[in-house]
């Protein structure tokens, strides 16, 4: 029996070792993997850093597309509203080309000597109604007879030696010139003193 006890003792305490033994493995074990969770966190941090870091350059990216398109849009509107403005302002321009050969042909036809007054008043009429309508548009006769010759608005086709006038004086208007608010539509064509 003593030999019995002496089994079942040593049988316990080799069971007591196993089982420190299997403790002490299992502290191995779970400090082992709480190195191995560290290293997985600082590993899966580092990742979601990058991660972040990619995204927020992706942002920048795209505020930087959005404020490209959005400066482009802004001067596409600038640009078409320009176009408006001018479209508008000189939208009579081709038809005051065509209409100032009709008024230098009324012109023309006011000049010569007629017995028929009333057909005489009656081209003056339409002569007067044309330049009203061109005067309402913006289209202005250009002045330049007895001023100085400017080539922005003047054409020089002859030149006269005048006695009593300087040189560079406009002395005759051979076609009239007009301008449309600030463009030029028909420079006049002029005879300048020498």
């Amino acid at each position: 029996m003593e030999e019995n006890k002496e089994k079942v003792e040593d049988t316990a305490s080799e069971k007591d070792e196993v089982k420190q033994d299997d403790v002490v493995v299992e502290e191995k074990e779970v400090e082992i993997n709480d190195d191995e969770i560290e290293v997985e966190k600082e590993d899966e941090l580092q990742s979601l850093n990058e991660h972040i870091a990619k995204l927020e350059s992706e942002i920048a990216g795209l505020k930087n597309d959005y404020a490209r398109a959005y400066a482009d849009t802004e001067n596409m509107r600038r640009r078409l509203q320009n176009e408006y403005e001018m479209l508008k302002k000189y939208r009579i321009q081709d038809f005051a080309l065509d209409i100032l050969p009709v008024i230098d042909n009324c012109e023309r036809a006011l000049a010569q000597e007629t017995s028929d007054e009333k057909y005489r008043k009656g081209v003056e009429m339409i002569y007067n109604q044309l330049i009203n309508a061109l005067k309402k548009e913006g289209v202005e006769e250009i002045d330049c007879l007895n001023k100085t010759f400017d080539a922005n608005f003047e054409q020089a086709i002859m030149m006269e030696k005048v006695d009593g006038v300087e040189s560079g004086i406009v002395v005759q208007v051979l076609q009239k010139g007009y301008k449309l608010k600030d463009r030029i539509l028909r420079a006049a064509m002029v005879k300048v003193s020498e």
